[in-house]
Order: C-alpha cells, then sequence, then structure tokens
C-alpha cells in the first residue's frame, strides 16, 4: 500500500532548493490522490527540527524507526531533483518482501580505490555497491529498526562525513554482517525525458540549473589562494584554462608578482589551513571591490572551474539571501558538530553573508587553522545554513563513479595529482559542451581520463 512508504526529500532551507522540494511534495502527493489511495506520509530533510546534522540521515534512524517502525513497510530516499512514477514505484517495491532486511538503490562502484572512501576495498573496490542518490533509494522497516537499534548501543563515531552515500553503505553493511545494496533496475537517472526511461520508477531531471538568464560575468568577483612556490607550476594552469572566463580575478598570495599579478596581502604562507588569508580575502571583498559586485568565489590554485557553468547555477539563488554554496562535508554531526563547504572545489559566496559573517565576531582561532571549517562553524553559529551542490567537486574526475559523474554538468573539479590539469578541463569543464570557444570545438573523450 501506498501509505507504507515513507517518503524522505533531501531538501535544503535556501528558498530555491526548498521551493523544488516542496514541488516534488506536491507531485507525489497529486499522483497518491489521483489513484485514490491513501496518502502517504511526505517529509522535507531540512524541516527536521533539532539536528544539524539531518541531512547526513543515520542520526534520524531512531526517530524513523519511532514514528513510523509499526504500520510502515518502506522508507524512501530521494533529492530534490529525482522523479518519481508512484504506480511504477509501488509496483517495484512489491516485489520485495518487506518484512525482511532490504537495501535498495541504484548501484554506483569505484573502479580504483579512492582518497574520498578512505582507500576503502583497496584490493578490489568494484566489490562494494553503494546507491546513487539521484536515483532514489529505499530501506525496508525492519533494516531501519535495526540500524535505530545499533545506534542507541553505539553511537556513530565518524568525525567527518565526506561522501555519504558510500559511508551510509558502509554503516549498513556492518562489515560484512548487514545487507549489500540490493541494485534495481527501475531505480534510474535517465533524463526524464529520455526514451530510456520507460521501465523506470525513478529518473532525474537536472543536470545544470537554470532559472532565466546566467548572471553577468561582472557580477563574479573570483579570488584564487595561490603562494609563491606555486606561481610557476599552478598559476599557468589556470591561465590556460579558466582564467579567461572570469571579467573580475584576483590572485593572492604571499609575495607579489606583477607577472601574474599576485597581490600579497600580508599573511605569511602555512603549509596547511589558510584561515588567515581566507579572511583577509573576505575582507578585502567587502572593503575594496564595488559594493554592487553580488558574488564571491574563491578558489585553490589547483582548482580547475568553470565560471561559465558556474554564472549559470546562481541564476538560481537570490544574491539578498545569506548564501554559502559549494560541496557540503560535515565535521562531529553526531554530537552537536557542523557543516561546511570543502574548500578545494571552490566556496561561493553572496555579498550579504560575507557582510553577516565579518559583522560577527567569529574568526580564525590561529592563522593555520583549516579555514573551510572554521567558516562552516562560523556560519553554523551565525544560523546561516550552508547549500549544497553536487556539482562542486574537492577531488579529480577519476575519483568519483563514472554512473555519478553521467547526470552532472559538473562545475569544478579539485588538485592536479597524477593528471594533466589542461586536458582534464577540457573534457569536462570547458564551455564548448555548451558553446564552442573561438568557434572551434576543442574537446577530449572523456573515456581517456
Amino acid at each position: 500500500e501506498l501509505k507504507e512508504i515513507v517518503f524522505i526529500i533531501q531538501s535544503q532551507s535556501n528558498s530555491f532548493h526548498s521551493k523544488r522540494a516542496e514541488d516534488l511534495k506536491r507531485d507525489i502527493l497529486k499522483q497518491a490522490a489521483d489513484l485514490g489511495k491513501e496518502l502517504p506520509t511526505v517529509l522535507l530533510i531540512h524541516q527536521m527540527d533539532g539536528h544539524e546534522g539531518a541531512w547526513t540521515i543515520l542520526p534520524l534512524m531512531r526517530d524513523f524507526s519511532i514514528t513510523y517502525g509499526r504500520n510502515s513497510s518502506w522508507i524512501f530516499f530521494c533529492e530534490e531533483d529525482t522523479r518519481i512514477q508512484v504506480v511504477k514505484l509501488l509496483e517495484t517495491l512489491g516485489r520485495f518482501d518487506g518484512s525482511k532486511e532490504w537495501f535498495l538503490g541504484k548501484a554506483l562502484y569505484d573502479e580504483e580505490s579512492t582518497i574520498i572512501h578512505h582507500y576503502a576495498f583497496a584490493e578490489n573496490p568494484a566489490v562494494f555497491k553503494f546507491p546513487d542518490f539521484a536515483a532514489g533509494w529505499a530501506l525496508s522497516i525492519p533494516l531501519v529498526n535495526k540500524l535505530a537499534k545499533k545506534l542507541k548501543s553505539e553511537p556513530l563515531k565518524s568525525d567527518f562525513t565526506i561522501d555519504l552515500k558510500h559511508e551510509i553503505a558502509l554503516y549498513i553493511w556492518q562489515k560484512g554482517e548487514g545487507p549489500h545494496l540490493t541494485p534495481v533496475p527501475e531505480f534510474c537517472t535517465d533524463d526524464v525525458n529520455s526514451y530510456k526511461v520507460d521501465h523506470c520508477a525513478t529518473t532525474f531531471s537536472n543536470f545544470l540549473p537554470l532559472c532565466g538568464e546566467p548572471v553577468k560575468k561582472e557580477d563574479v568577483f573570483v579570488a584564487v589562494k595561490t603562494c609563491q612556490k606555486f606561481h610557476g607550476d599552478r598559476i599557468p594552469v589556470v591561465k590556460q584554462t579558466w582564467e579567461r572566463e572570469a571579467a573580475l580575478i584576483e590572485y593572492y598570495s604571499d609575495y607579489a608578482d606583477i607577472s601574474i599579478p599576485t597581490i600579497d596581502l600580508g599573511i605569511p604562507n602555512t603549509d596547511r589551513g589558510h584561515c588567515g588569508k581566507t579572511f583577509a580575502i573576505l575582507e578585502r571583498f567587502l572593503n575594496h571591490s564595488s559594493h554592487r559586485t553580488p558574488w564571491l568565489v574563491i578558489v585553490d590554485d589547483d582548482t580547475l572551474i568553470s565560471i561559465f557553468r558556474l554564472r549559470k547555477l546562481l541564476s538560481c539563488y537570490d544574491p539578498n539571501e545569506p548564501v554559502f554554496l559549494g560541496e557540503r562535508y560535515g565535521y562531529g554531526l553526531g554530537t552537536g558538530g557542523y557543516s561546511y563547504i570543502t574548500g578545494g572545489g571552490g566556496m561561493v559566496f553572496s555579498r550579504i553573508a560575507v557582510q553577516k559573517l565579518l559583522a560577527s565576531k567569529c574568526r580564525c582561532y590561529s592563522m593555520d587553522a583549516p579555514d573551510d571549517m572554521v567558516l562552516g562553524m562560523c556560519f553554523s553559529g551565525l544560523g546561516i545554513p550552508i547549500t549544497h551542490s553536487p556539482l562542486f567537486h574537492q577531488a579529480r574526475p577519476m575519483d568519483y563513479p563514472k554512473g555519478y559523474l553521467s547526470h552532472q554538468i559538473p562545475v569544478s573539479f579539485h588538485k592536479h595529482w597524477n593528471i594533466d590539469p589542461v586536458k582534464v578541463y577540457f573534457t569536462w569543464l570547458a564551455p564548448n559542451t555548451e558553446e564552442s570557444l573561438n568557434g572551434k570545438k576543442i574537446g577530449y573523450n572523456r573515456e581517456d581520463l
């Protein structure tokens, strides 16, 4: 029965995202009403009070067990851009015995072991499957009850949440004692309009959001963090790739080099952290850039980014809201920690977010504190939620499953380890996928990378 499915939408409180989640909730309930069925429960994760880490899902298992453990059969999780054919979903879940422990989803796997998964299953990473959240995934209530019981006796230990889909699958797997992910072919990430989706219970609707005209080039100020030792190898990559897409760009270093040019902020370089430098950049943006520039992007000198795509993405966000956007990580969320935007993939701020941050007294506890984590702590303290986009990436393309990247038009990648960064840029990020560059198409085959 439809009323035995609890739908959980991985929503966010930012106005653009919350509206999309509300639209999906309305669509699910309308399909249910059109079937003449008793309406299911549809919950938005950002509305679940009391959990800073609600987006990490596991801390909610006890609540799910207590509230739905007796009269429901399935908890079905999806993203705001997942599209659901309710009849087909009912048929699909009906094939599984809901009295048993099931973990269902569209399977992703690593082709090689990767740092973002702590080199898990190094011998053969492809053996471990984890769900693509964009396709939706489901837990049977007996498994939810089991997880809730385990969480009661053994609180979550991990300090960091880096890749939630992999970490949830690991937790459920319980070193081989729990269920593996069962792949379900009806859970799909093909585009809603694709000819391939006739058999699908779920599809996906958004490869790169666009909400009207892209924001103007002049509305995005780009700050590149660098230091003298990287001027010779990293900055030339920026200049060969994405610099031309930026109308307003400055390079901040510990040494003024007029050939680039770089600006010495008077902050000595630190081997790690860079908190002092980042706060100096924020203050400079507020005090020295045009007050009409609504957006600031801070990137590392080894970040590869598409400003062209970022301008499209930013068309969906209101610069009058305090927006702090990028790839979300978590720290200590099981024990009252905070979420943060991981710096390597790029951190995007609305001017008002920078104003609110600097008007507060929240600052670095040391010059080499991790800047991205301090910013997360500060915004959490101010009650300003961070906004996650999966299109920003802290690592390289080969560090992510191909199936995951296949339904994205990415905005950024990070790091130059063991890759040709110029080739990566022109393969994954250059505007030539949407427009030709100087009239010529430049491209590589993604499969080569």
